[in-house]
């Protein structure tokens, strides 16, 4: 099992990012996925998580109005759409995955499987 995000990098305040999540190893379409994001000195929150039909099961306050998740299941990939950066939201982001009948919360304890993250620098 396997998940990539990628499409990190550095945007103003305001601007746009969309990251990429690529999975391998398992049959998407049986899975949620999670997007989570860590801060320095901060702990690994969950931001947002997609069911396997591509509805959003949860979004975080911090993003709402702002993040949208979208997947291609036959393509085996998840994108995190993010607009309207701020400051704040600078972190490393990751992708995880949880069977759909296994999810329960959007939280760390509630994936099974985890990608290595790609760093968002949002400044000016």
């Amino acid at each position: 099992v396997q998940l990539q995000a990628s499409g990190g990098g550095l945007v103003q305040p305001g601007g746009s990012l969309r990251l990429s999540c690529a999975t391998s190893g398992f049959t998407l379409k049986y899975y949620t996925i999670g997007w989570f994001r860590q801060a320095p000195g901060k702990e690994r929150e969950g931001i947002l998580c997609i069911s396997n039909k591509g509805a959003p099961a949860y979004y975080a306050d911090s993003v709402k109005g702002r993040f949208t998740s979208s997947r291609d299941n036959a393509g085996n990939t998840v994108a995190l759409q993010m607009n309207n950066l701020k400051p704040e939201d600078t972190a490393v982001y990751f992708c995880a995955a949880v069977t759909q009948l296994g999810y329960t919360t959007c939280d760390y304890g509630g994936m099974d499987y985890w990608g290595r993250g790609t760093q968002v620098t949002v400044s000016s």
